[in-house]
């Protein structure tokens, strides 16, 4: 599980990354390429530590509460409604600003039921950081700033967090 962890969690910091180079410019400009090529190298190195050859194994023994795949399963399928709900409620009040903020908040707080359910308690500083991002980005659109601006600081701001817990994850178990 170790290394799906850090598959998942890099790769998603690349998906916000990504969203956050778009606040920067056209897509050929120099600055979103950087922050573009910068955030691949950033994924593949967390992937090639989480998948590298002789690897030691995570310190601690895992405890898997009983059905904790079910659980897993029901905590995904909120977030992602929720995610929907999100894009939905912050397009029909005409604030689309909002739309990184929130979708920061939702993956926020479901890593603190996916910290227990996979019992990686390093997940709630994930849940923590993520959910400050999300009322970072939400003080930002109370300010008037730029939709731009908000992805910038959202993407950027939860691209670090989950290379952070992806590094973590692929390091220390």
């Amino acid at each position: 599980m170790r290394r799906r962890g850090v598959l998942v969690l890099s790769v998603f910091a690349l998906l916000w990354a990504v969203a956050a180079a778009s606040g920067t410019g056209s897509a050929t400009d120099a600055v979103p390429l950087c922050i573009e090529v910068a955030a691949l190298l950033l994924t593949a190195a967390a992937i090639r530590l989480g998948y590298r050859k002789g690897a030691a194994p995570s310190p601690r023994t895992v405890n898997l509460p009983a059905n904790w795949a079910r659980g897993v399963g029901i905590v995904n399928t909120v977030e992602l409604v929720a995610v929907f709900a999100v894009i939905a409620a912050s397009n029909a009040a005409d604030r689309p600003e909002a739309v990184p903020a929130g979708i920061a908040l939702v993956v926020g707080l479901h890593f603190f039921p996916l910290a227990r359910l996979y019992d990686q308690w390093q997940y709630r500083w994930t849940a923590s950081l993520l959910t400050a991002v999300a009322v970072a980005g939400f003080v930002l659109v109370a300010a008037g700033l730029a939709s731009e601006t908000v992805r910038i600081v959202v993407g950027l701001g939860c691209a670090l967090v989950l290379w952070a817990s992806s590094y973590h994850l692929a390091l220390r178990g």
